[in-house]
């Protein structure tokens, strides 16, 4: 008689704890700018056993331009925190998208890549976006790029600086 009495208990526990789950609410996340692709992110940082800390890096990017798809292609690099920055200055020099993905997708892969710092020096230089890309696509060293930027500012700034003789008349 005691263990039917217990099973029943057991079983009556098991099942009421079941029906006790409550449905989450997701409506506050959904008003704060919490969508299903940073719940994705929030997800992935857990996975690689870190803390997602990543929300001011997603929002720069986004701010700037860039779409959901390449702010999680980022993302799931791990390396959102530190390339970010760099996407938003490439942005800001004025280089075009496709341009700025190239880049960004060179930087993940670990390849060779000049600076933004860098880009935006050859830019004043007088570089053409296709000529920067060549360059980069060159797998250009940072010590190179050094060099060749210094020798485009100094022809930069020797240029049309040759005396000039005003010739007229004196009093």
């Amino acid at each position: 008689m005691r263990q039917p009495l217990i099973l029943t208990g057991i079983l009556f526990l098991l099942l009421s704890g079941c029906q006790k789950h409550k449905q989450t609410d997701y409506t506050p996340l959904d008003q704060s700018g919490m969508w299903a692709s940073s719940l994705d992110q929030l997800k992935a940082a857990r996975d690689h056993q870190h803390e997602f800390n990543s929300a001011d890096p997603a929002i720069e990017l986004s701010r700037a331009g860039y779409s959901d798809q390449q702010i999680l292609a980022v993302a799931q690099s791990d390396q959102i925190d530190m390339l970010s920055g760099e996407a938003v200055t490439l942005k800001l020099i004025g280089l075009s998208n496709p341009t700025v993905q190239a880049i960004i997708a060179r930087r993940i892969q670990g390849l060779p890549t000049l600076t933004s710092e860098q880009i935006g020096r050859l830019k004043n230089t007088g570089l053409s976006e296709k000529q920067i890309v060549a360059l980069i696509n060159e797998g250009l060293t940072p010590a190179q790029a050094e060099t060749q930027i210094a020798k485009r500012e100094a022809a930069r700034n020797h240029s049309n600086t040759g005396f000039v003789r005003v010739q007229g008349r004196r009093r």
